[in-house]
């Protein structure tokens, strides 16, 4: 693989664990399309991503548009004619809300972009992707979509009392093993920034930064997938410390 000529496109890229990815990812001498929703705040990731010498062009992109996701596959094209990695970074936790308060259309708006998203857009990229000699995805799960994490009264998620997020995140994780079953020329992994075994999340605008790791650290189990070789894995759920319960 040459890392010169690799290029990535990470969905929600302008801040968190997705701009720590397109960070890392960046010093690798990766072409790195950042995808942003707000243009502005996309443009500014972009803009301190270059003053470090990372090749990085800003992808204007709603993952809940199918509008923005077209935009955004017309301007990778214009610029490569394949993409080696798509890592489906951007989601939302909704307003957790009780299950007893919560409606069909509390689930909806979450699962627009933490389910339909994903799909969204790595049908629109596949095309590039089956380009490339060793595509990946790679997409960002939970360890609260985890049947094993959410059903253990030791975990802080199994007292997480919503609907919308964890079972948006559980759907993902099937979505992604779906993916990497029917094309076994992408490698499709999932992670959750995290550190399972120890009870411990990344901090992000998601939490309130309360988690225990840095952005950076919660970043490794994304890079790591993003770079495996030809042999590497598919269908698997890793966090930074290894592979975890579904």
């Amino acid at each position: 693989m040459n890392a010169e000529q690799t290029s990535v496109l990470i969905t929600g890229g302008n801040k968190g664990l997705g701009f720590e990815t397109a960070r890392r990812l960046g010093e690798q001498s990766w072409t790195v399309f950042l995808g942003s929703r707000d243009e502005g705040r996309g443009r500014a990731a972009a803009g301190k991503l270059a003053a470090d010498g990372v090749k990085v062009i800003m992808v204007p992109l709603d993952v809940t548009s199918d509008e923005s996701v077209a935009g955004a596959v017309r301007l990778v094209r214009e610029h490569t004619d394949r993409l080696d990695v798509l890592i489906n970074n951007a989601g939302t936790p909704g307003r957790v809300v009780a299950p007893a308060d919560a409606t069909a259309e509390e689930l909806h708006s979450v699962y627009d972009t933490n389910v339909y998203g994903p799909v969204r857009v790595t049908h629109a990229f596949l095309p590039l992707l089956l380009a490339a000699d060793h595509p990946r995805v790679v997409m960002v799960s939970s360890a609260a979509g985890s049947f094993a994490v959410v059903t253990d009264p030791e975990q802080r998620a199994s007292k997480l009392h919503e609907l919308a997020y964890t079972s948006s995140k559980a759907a993902l994780n099937m979505i992604t093993v779906r993916y990497a079953q029917a094309i076994p020329k992408i490698k499709f992994n999932a992670v959750t920034p995290g550190e399972v075994a120890n009870h411990k999340f990344a901090a992000t605008d998601m939490n309130n930064h309360t988690g225990q790791l840095t952005a950076a650290e919660g970043s490794d189990p994304i890079v790591k997938l993003a770079t495996i070789g030809p042999d590497g894995p598919t269908g698997i759920f890793i966090d930074r410390l290894g592979p975890i319960a579904w």
